[in-house]
């Protein structure tokens, strides 16, 4: 059985909260535009015009209709309590630049059109954890990416165009482009191999080590002599002294 100190996966209250108050923050937009009959689709992306930056801050709580809607939170309540528990220390970065740097994408490279919904989140979150999970090669994290690729791997065809124009396939492309750049660039330390030998440290020099100094160029083990040993002298006198045995009594 683990440590709590050597376990990286600490279960929290975050891990239910998190995904219940984002989730809850999309439907509640959805509710005030379908209860006041109004669309806030114009906050949405519009690409490469200036008033359509706002949307990279509002289009993940935007959505066209109930279908759009409940297809994304579906996905969110699955990956953001994931990105919780196993990323603990990655979750805020992921999530809020992740928001901005696929949203930005999708401003750059996408259609004339309003981009609306968190669809750009969610590739987001599928790309980190299956790409973060093969690299840091820890055994858990490697089980959860073959997870991922079970319950995701068919969106990967969305990300492209002429698959279905009614999506923003720009919104997906840029959202798992994000994603592995997370993977690729943020620390996971949480999830570093313990080193227990000298040898194991990046800043090792076995020019240094004095075990590995006792080997020659071709690798045979030749230790340097060992110095003489010298005798002290703990009583050095020119006082002659005689002992005399007296015996014992009888």
């Amino acid at each position: 059985m683990e440590k709590q100190h050597d376990n990286p996966f600490q279960f929290s209250l975050s891990v239910i909260l998190l995904p219940l108050l984002f989730v809850m923050a999309l439907w509640l937009v959805f509710a005030y535009e379908n209860h006041f009959g109004v669309r806030f689709s114009h906050l949405g992306i519009y690409p490469r015009e200036w008033f359509g930056v706002k949307g990279i801050l509002f289009s993940p709580f935007l959505h066209s209709d109930f279908q759009h809607l409940v297809n994304n939170s579906i996905a969110l309540f699955i990956l953001l309590p994931i990105l919780r528990f196993f990323y603990r220390e990655q979750t805020f970065v992921v999530l809020v630049f992740g928001i901005l740097f696929s949203g930005l994408g999708t401003w750059l490279l996408g259609r004339p059109s309003y981009h609306i919904g968190a669809s750009g989140l969610v590739y987001t979150l599928v790309s980190f954890i299956f790409f973060k999970g093969i690299f840091t090669k820890y055994y858990r994290l490697v089980a959860l990416s073959f997870v991922i690729v079970l319950l995701y791997g068919g969106t990967v065809w969305y990300m492209f165009p002429e698959v279905d124009n009614s999506v923003s396939w720009e919104g997906h492309l840029s959202g798992f482009l994000t994603g592995l750049a997370f993977a690729l660039v943020l620390k996971t330390p949480q999830f570093a191999k313990p080193i227990f030998y000298e040898w194991e440290k990046p800043d090792f020099n076995p020019e240094q080590d004095p075990f590995i100094r006792n080997f020659d160029e071709k690798g045979n083990f030749n230790p340097p002599p060992k110095p003489e040993e010298t005798i002290k002298e703990y009583f050095n006198s020119s006082m002659k002294v005689i002992y005399e045995f007296l015996g014992g009594k009888k």
